[in-house]
């Protein structure tokens, strides 16, 4: 059993019970699923750069992703109709599981100049995105091996109603979540 399900069901799910007072085992949110995806801009010009953003993307996720294609043509950015433009996975049950937790405990940890993820990206839904600059966080990559640096995003979909019991589920998980007060210390400062 993934290490991050089995703190979910012994630690996460009886900590909000108390936190959202329910009663009912099934209204206490959880995780549906996790979809990483990667748009590849350049890839109109240069055929491998799809090639092995989705390669990278396999090792990180641990199966194969599915190529984005163009849905119009846009000229102004050299784009034609069924283009490859991205690749994107999702990740469900145990994989999804086994990806969070190396997020959360080994990737997150190796950004440069880390002071925790923004606590107001979430949909209105109880869904939370975060986006990551490189690939090379996480420990599945060879950095030496990267030819190109490549953001990806990434979506946690939750049974959550709104944003205040998917903060709960993902804090409780271990999601390194930035403070209100320093959020409104950096908008002063910009």
């Amino acid at each position: 059993m993934a290490r991050l399900l089995e703190k979910y069901r012994s630690e996460v799910v009886p900590a909000l019970f108390e936190e959202l007072n329910t009663r009912n085992p099934m209204a206490v949110p959880r995780l549906r699923k996790v979809v990483i995806s990667m748009g590849v801009g350049a890839a109109t010009q240069d055929k491998k750069r799809i090639e092995l953003a989705a390669k990278d993307l396999a090792t990180i996720a641990g199966q194969k992703p599915q190529i984005c294609l163009a849905r119009k043509s846009v000229s102004n950015f050299k784009v034609r109709k069924d283009y490859p433009t991205g690749v994107k996975v999702t990740l469900r049950g145990r994989r999804m599981y086994e990806f969070l937790d190396r997020l959360i405990s080994i990737a997150i940890p190796r950004i440069r100049d880390f002071r925790g993820l923004n606590p107001q990206s979430f949909d209105g839904r109880g869904n939370y995105s975060m986006g990551v600059n490189e690939q090379t966080i996480f420990p599945e990559i060879d950095a030496a091996a990267v030819e190109w640096p490549q953001g990806m995003n990434i979506t946690v979909v939750t049974t959550a109603r709104n944003d205040r019991e998917c903060r709960a589920l993902l804090r409780l998980l271990g999601m390194p979540f930035r403070s209100e007060g320093e959020l409104a210390a950096q908008a002063g400062r910009n």
